[in-house]
């Protein structure tokens, strides 16, 4: 009876991996280097070291974008409970359990952008889930939790 029915576990789409990273950044410090060059041989020299910051900044934002990137959402459904947990990027983790007979998946959408949001309700408590996905990531993820939900509650 405790045999899941639905099991998915939800995180950030990064388009670029750790070596694209670093293929980027050594791209833009070499021309950052050459293009430095010709300030240097004018006798502008501060300006290397704005090129430089350049290069030093990309790297942060991309580091901070990685951190967000580990935050994860389990979604396991069983016919007797609903079990929902987020882990953020620093690692804190929060726990949510709803009965799948009494917890529905709120669908908001519009019509020109899709699925705008996610939450499972159940007697006024609402938890919003997949926020970090697109909107056509959720609404697959919308079709298929509520089929697994209709089965779950049929058993």
């Amino acid at each position: 009876m405790d045999k899941p029915v639905f099991d998915a576990v939800l995180y950030p789409h990064r388009s670029l991996g750790p070596r694209g990273f670093r293929n980027l950044l050594v791209a833009v410090g070499c021309a950052s280097t050459l293009l430095s060059i010709p300030f240097y041989m004018m006798g502008a020299w501060p300006v290397i070291g704005f090129f430089g910051l350049d290069v030093g900044l990309l790297y942060v934002m991309f580091k901070l974008n990685y951190r967000g990137a580990r935050l994860r959402e389990h979604v396991l459904l069983t016919p007797v409970r609903l079990l929902f947990s987020r882990v953020d990027p620093k690692g804190k983790r929060w726990d949510w359990s709803f009965n799948p007979r009494w917890v529905r998946l709120q669908r908001d959408e519009h019509e020109e952008f899709g699925v705008t949001r996610l939450a499972l309700v159940q007697r006024g408590r609402e938890v919003e889930i997949a926020r970090f996905l697109g909107a056509h990531e959720k609404g697959e993820f919308a079709d298929a939790f509520t089929k697994a939900l209709q089965i779950a509650r049929r058993v």
